[in-house]
This record gives C-alpha cells, sequence and structure tokens, in this order.
C-alpha cells in the first residue's frame, strides 16, 4: 500500500453499516460541494453497498444536498442486457431515482450486452467516456475471495494492465463476462471506501488488511484515504484496539 490514510471503522451489524455509512457518504458530499465541487462518485454493486444506496435515497429529501450537482460512475459492471435485474446499475440508479430526479448527462453507467461488441471493446469505450476523470470516492464491496470490482485473485483479471478500465473473460464467479475499473485506476481516486459485511469474508478482511498481495483488496490504496467499513462479522478476524481519552 502506499503511504495514504488508511481507516477501519466497525459497525454493529449491516444495517448499522448502511445507515452510518450513507449519513457519511451525504456528509462527504455536501463537504465537497460547499468548496464548490460537483464531486464525482463511483458507485459499486453488492449487498452492502445496496443497502447504503437505499440508506443514503432515503436521507436526500430532507438535506443539503444539490443532486444537480453530483456525478455518478460505476467501478465494474457485468456484462448483460441494459434491464437485467442482476447488473450493477439498474437497481442502483432505481434506488436513487426514488429520492431525485436522474440526470442522464451525469450519469455513466458501464455499457450493456445488448449491442453487438464483446466486453473488451466496451471497456474501451468507458475508458473514452472516463477520460482523465479521478474519483472524490470510490465505493467498492469486496468478495470472501478478496476481489474487488470485477478484478479477481489468481485471475488475468489481477494481471496489471495499461487500460484504466478492462474487459474480463471467464470470471470465477457468475455471469463470466464483465467490465472493470483497474486496480491501478481505482487507487487515482481521492477516497476509496469499501463496503464490507458476513462473516464469510472475515479471512479476507485479514488478509487484506495484513497486505497479503495475492488478494485484489490488498492492492487498493487510494490517494488520500482508504476507508473499510465493517460490520462485526465481517471484522471478526481483527484486532481489537479500545481509544480512550
Amino acid at each position: 500500500m502506499t503511504n495514504s490514510l488508511v481507516q477501519v471503522v466497525r459497525h454493529a451489524d449491516v444495517t448499522d453499516l448502511a445507515t452510518r455509512s450513507a449519513q457519511r457518504l451525504l456528509d462527504a458530499l455536501i463537504e465537497l460541494q460547499a468548496d464548490g465541487r460537483t464531486p464525482q462518485l463511483c458507485l459499486a454493486g453488492g449487498r452492502a453497498a445496496m443497502a447504503v444506496y437505499a440508506e443514503f435515497a432515503r436521507l436526500i429529501p430532507d438535506s443539503d444536498l444539490d443532486t444537480t450537482r453530483l456525478e455518478l460512475w460505476w467501478s465494474d459492471e457485468r456484462f448483460l442486457p441494459t434491464d437485467d435485474p442482476e447488473r450493477n446499475a439498474g437497481p442502483a440508479l432505481a434506488l436513487l431515482a426514488s429520492a431525485f430526479s436522474i440526470d442522464p448527462a451525469r450519469t455513466h453507467p458501464m455499457p450493456s450486452a445488448d449491442g453487438t461488441i464483446d466486453a473488451g471493446a466496451s471497456a474501451a469505450l468507458y475508458a473514452k467516456e472516463l477520460g482523465d476523470t479521478t474519483f472524490d470516492i470510490c465505493l467498492l464491496g469486496m468478495g470472501p475471495d478478496g476481489h474487488v470490482a470485477s478484478i479477481f485473485p489468481h485471475h488475468p483479471s489481477s494481471e496489471p494492465a495499461n487500460q484504466p478500465v478492462i474487459g474480463v473473460s471467464d470470471a470465477p464467479k457468475p455471469p463470466p463476462e464483465r467490465i472493470s475499473l483497474t486496480i491501478a485506476r481505482i487507487n487515482t481516486s481521492a477516497q476509496v471506501w469499501l463496503l464490507v459485511n458476513g462473516a464469510d469474508k472475515a479471512s479476507a478482511v485479514a488478509r487484506a488488511l495484513g497486505e497479503d498481495p495475492s488478494l485484489p483488496a490488498a492492492r487498493v490504496a487510494a490517494r488520500e484515504r482508504t476507508l473499510w467499513l465493517l460490520d462485526e462479522e465481517s471484522a471478526a478476524e481483527l484486532p481489537y484496539f479500545v481509544c480512550t481519552g
């Protein structure tokens, strides 16, 4: 990892994780807007992330967030048709659309499999759309195997790439065809927040924070802060320090 700040925040359970992380996200975006910025927010898929989006959408109407000044991107996508419920973008946007009007000009889902091009060509299109954009906050989930986005351990997706976005074939979990930001591109983010819950991920959390180089999650290191937002089950194999004063 780099010398950027790494922080771990424990939550009682996934409900507490969603509630507090949604408020943390809202506060961070409002602060960025107060500095005159249009926040660049990169979204993730996964159970914990979806729980955060649901709570985030609930908080927006009574907040100071200017939803017209918010740019949305994605860290990875399942290369499936647009209306497939297994895609990351559709369910996330459905939750957010319950709270505010989605601006297509500021919303950048990854390409779907509706067209004739393959995942690799679609990844190149997304890289062009992304350009030199850097994320203020990049949200990630993590699998029990330590994968993040669609970068899997002991798989070609983990190999160094010159492109910021890659097509992924023969993924170890379905669907096999995916599109993903590379770890190098994720690490250009000012902050990366990893949202992780579940006992099945405890070992990978401990190994990643122990900097096991075989795990993609261990190689995530944002420019300013890498924040691990965990429930107690996923944090079970970490040492516990009590701070006083």
